[in-house]
């Protein structure tokens, strides 16, 4: 059964009242309201709801100035402050979250959608998608229906509203449809780049977001030599090699060369490692209050038996994923297939079970699946990684995740 929750609702539109009420009761939440801003605030000293709904633009007292005033009363300490507004400016945004705001709704809500918003900022979690999973080609046809066809692209998003992207394979047009269709303009999003082969990069020049005056983008991830990873992006969007050159983008874009070791971003730690692989390759810790997710891809993991096993490096890595709610990680191969594909980068799944169960993870997902492998095979792919945990006694959960399958943590 849902855990249900007691809201309060401040806005000077009755109609917005009743319709939002009507949105949350359907979910057997409870609701409580105010037309006015400066008479809610005794009521809701009162009843301590568990998350506050706030208009923007309201008589006597606007949304920010109730929300900094709500913020005072310790006794509302554990209470979630939920800015609901037609408002889209990023600077009254930014004023809601520094005011102690928690999350921020535009107007119209979408019914369908509203009640998971809000539980979902309540519980504060993240929202892990997969929209592409494959790797080196994408796939077409009827052999990749259930686990798709599309490369590289993972996303995260938190209550706050910051967006994390992970690589831009084939996968990030999904997302960039999926935007495209919630809130196409006046968004901030991080893009983090593993490495700059084709299929992590190649699709960004149709991620629809970056042509969007308004929007705010940066562009993270490793240089190679010392060529920067903004001119690695734009040298594949030189006229030659695509028609729309990276300047023709309409969205505030910064770059950033990233090294091993923590990036400064948003509030939320991320950090950096160097994975093996051919070139700079960059795995990412994203850690958020007590959970974190790690995305390791691409990465070759020797066995124990090769003569360029490297022990440092995988007490390294064991360390860097240890105990992670979530590792996304390499698993190409099969073991029978590694023996022919050994040094080409990739990991066997022998090698990925083995880490996700020394280094303690909570659950696995395994991605950038080989183009010839089908869906049944990748059925089989998840059934030997079971195997091997139980094997090795692991309460560690495998999941082969699916495209577009969404995960909260």
């Amino acid at each position: 059964m849902k855990k249900t929750y007691r809201f309060y609702m401040v806005d000077d539109d009755p109609i917005t009242i009743q319709v939002m009420t009507r949105i949350l009761t359907k979910q057997n939440h409870t609701v409580f309201s105010s037309l006015s801003s400066s008479e809610a605030v005794a009521e809701i000293l009162r009843l301590k709801p568990d998350c506050i709904l706030l208009d923007i633009m309201m008589p006597e007292m606007d949304g920010i100035q109730l929300c900094h005033q709500l913020r005072k009363h310790k006794s509302l300490a554990k209470a979630k402050i939920v800015m609901v507004t037609s408002k889209f400016f990023e600077s009254d945004r930014e004023r809601a979250h520094n005011a102690g705001a928690d999350g921020y709704i535009l107007k119209p809500v979408d019914p369908d959608r509203l009640a998971d918003q809000l539980v979902r900022i309540i519980e504060d979690g993240i929202e892990l998608t997969f929209w592409g999973v494959r790797g080196t080609l994408p796939v077409p046809g009827k052999r990749a229906v259930r686990y798709g066809g599309n490369t590289n692209c993972v996303s995260l998003s938190f209550s706050k509203g910051q967006l994390f992207i992970f690589d831009a394979g084939t996968g990030i047009k999904e997302l960039s449809d999926h935007l495209m269709r919630e809130n196409p303009k006046m968004f901030n999003a991080k893009i983090f780049i593993s490495h700059p082969h084709w299929d992590h990069i190649n699709a960004l020049p149709f991620f629809a977001p970056l042509y969007m005056h308004g929007n705010n983008f940066e562009i993270c991830g490793p240089s190679q030599s010392q060529i920067s990873i903004g001119d690695i992006l734009s040298g594949q969007m030189d006229g030659i090699h695509f028609p729309i050159q990276i300047k023709e983008f309409g969205a505030n874009i910064q770059f950033r060369d990233l090294t091993e070791g923590p990036i400064d971003t948003d509030g939320i730690e991320v950090r950096a490692m160097l994975l093996n692989h051919p070139g700079h390759c960059l795995g990412y810790r994203v850690q958020y209050k007590t959970r974190s997710v790690c995305y390791i891809t691409d990465n070759e993991l020797l066995p124990e038996s090769s003569p360029h096993y490297d022990a440092n490096y995988v007490e390294k890595l064991t360390r860097f994923v240890y105990k992670t709610d979530a590792l996304i990680t390499d698993a190409t191969y099969t073991d029978e297939e590694y023996e022919g594909k050994m040094f080409w980068g990739h990991s066997s799944l022998s090698r990925v079970a083995a880490l996700a169960d020394n280094a303690r993870v909570k659950q696995l997902f395994l991605i950038h699946h080989d183009p010839d492998q089908t869906d049944k095979d990748i059925d089989a792919k998840l059934k030997l990684t079971r195997a091997a945990l139980r094997r090795m006694k692991s309460p560690v959960r495998c999941i082969a995740p699916r495209e577009k399958q969404v995960f909260v943590l």
